[in-house]
């Protein structure tokens, strides 16, 4: 499984404008999602504003720790994927940290960026096939309907990829 939030553009909201503005000069919402190998979203959490880092978001809506209890109760086998922005754990597997070139840490951090790609693609299918979630376009909504909407595209582009259905 793999790890990582993506921001879903939305107006600015009445309140909590702070809240949703992020890093990158726009209001929005940071999804945290989970998606498999077979580019299935397993987890989506769009309740948090845009100005939430990914690993605070992590850390505060209780994923951690159901993959703690997985891990304390001898589920060693799953782990997850995610970037530097997270912290590195037992189930959360990141790249390491200041890899000399050509080292085996630098080998390491290649493939792990190939394995996360495929939340990169996830993301990118996501959003092509629910164009309402697309950067260039933004959600006219509060941000409470903003997460609804973006709770039911997730579900639809599961059943897409479920039924193999194209466009």
């Amino acid at each position: 499984m793999c790890v990582d939030g993506t921001h879903i553009r939305i107006i600015p909201p009445m309140n909590d404008r702070d809240h949703h503005y992020n890093r990158k000069g726009f209001y929005s919402l940071n999804a945290l999602m989970i998606c498999d190998h077979k580019m299935v979203i397993r987890y989506v959490n769009a309740r948090y504003g845009g100005a939430n880092h990914d690993s605070h978001i992590w850390s505060v809506n209780g994923i951690d720790d159901f993959f703690a209890n997985k891990h304390q109760t001898g589920d060693t086998t799953v782990k997850v994927l995610a970037d530097s922005a997270y912290p590195s754990k037992p189930w959360i597997v990141t790249p390491k940290r200041n890899a000399a070139p050509d080292s085996p840490e630098a080998s390491y951090n290649t493939h792990h960026a190939k394995g996360r790609e495929i939340i990169e693609r996830t993301f990118g299918i996501l959003k092509n096939k629910s164009t309402c979630l697309l950067w260039a376009r933004q959600l006219h909504y509060t941000p409470e309907i903003a997460i609804c909407i973006t709770n039911v595209c997730c579900a639809l582009y599961n059943i897409c990829i479920a039924h193999n259905f194209s466009e």
